[in-house]
């Protein structure tokens, strides 16, 4: 019954991450602007007791000045996700004259 739960709860978080997608494929990047700080996300404690794995996918948006601007998580658990868009405005990246959107993906492993 819990399975059955918790499955219900994934699917139902995982239609706006679907039309996430969606909108990111329409407008895909094609910047490859490099990062110079790169923060790890730190895995939440939840996470670490459940031994949850796995890949969050974002669509960021760089200002000029190599800051943060917004993330959109693409895809991934939503239990992982808010770490991994809390890591990915740490980021630094270099500085261009124009704003642009990066794909970036974050793994969280088991330890």
């Amino acid at each position: 019954m819990l399975r059955v739960l918790a499955l219900s709860l994934i699917l139902l978080l995982s239609g706006p991450i679907i039309d996430s997608i969606a909108r990111a494929q329409a407008t895909q990047p094609n910047s490859t602007r490099k990062a110079l700080i790169k923060v790890s996300p730190a895995s939440p404690p939840l996470a670490r007791k459940l031994n949850l794995e796995g890949t969050v996918k974002m669509l960021v948006t760089v200002a000029p000045n190599g800051s943060v601007k917004s993330v959109e998580i693409l895809g991934g658990h939503p239990l992982l996700a808010s770490a991994a868009e809390i890591a990915a405005y740490k980021w630094k990246w270099v500085p261009t004259n124009q704003e642009s959107k990066e794909i970036v993906e974050m793994k969280f492993q088991r330890q």
